[in-house]
């Protein structure tokens, strides 16, 4: 029903900026909001960022919060990361998401739809 393709990962230097896109497909009424999430190996699925598709609600990490901002091209069905001052302990992969819940989730097992996932990779 909703298919997701991210990009725009790759490699920066510490303190640099890296901007990722998703762009879904499907009916505009399949989701409700999208969101972002990174991993790294051993660790849990992590809430990065997210927003209602139809309205202004978004949400981020606190280990994000001033330095990340989510965006949307609603005519494109792309959803944006721009990330900003990023750290190494941002490197992961990281996932764009869409759920039919009615709120910005910030639970992985709360999103139905997943991107392929783009690295993102900060060295010092």
């Amino acid at each position: 029903q909703v298919q997701l393709v991210e990009f725009g990962g790759g490699l920066v230097q510490a303190g640099g900026s890296l901007r990722l896109s998703c762009v879904a497909s499907g009916s505009k009424w399949s989701w409700y909001a999208m969101g972002w999430f990174r991993q790294t190996p051993g660790k849990e699925r992590e809430f990065v960022a997210g927003m209602l598709w139809f309205g202004r609600l978004v949400k981020y990490s606190d280990s994000v919060k001033g330095r990340f901002s989510i965006s949307r091209d609603s005519a494109a069905n792309t959803v944006y990361l721009q990330m900003n001052l990023l750290k190494p302990e941002d490197t992961a992969l990281y996932y764009c998401a869409a759920t039919t819940n009615n709120n910005v989730e910030v639970s992985a097992a709360d999103y139905q739809y997943w991107g392929q996932g783009t690295q993102v990779t900060v060295s010092l």
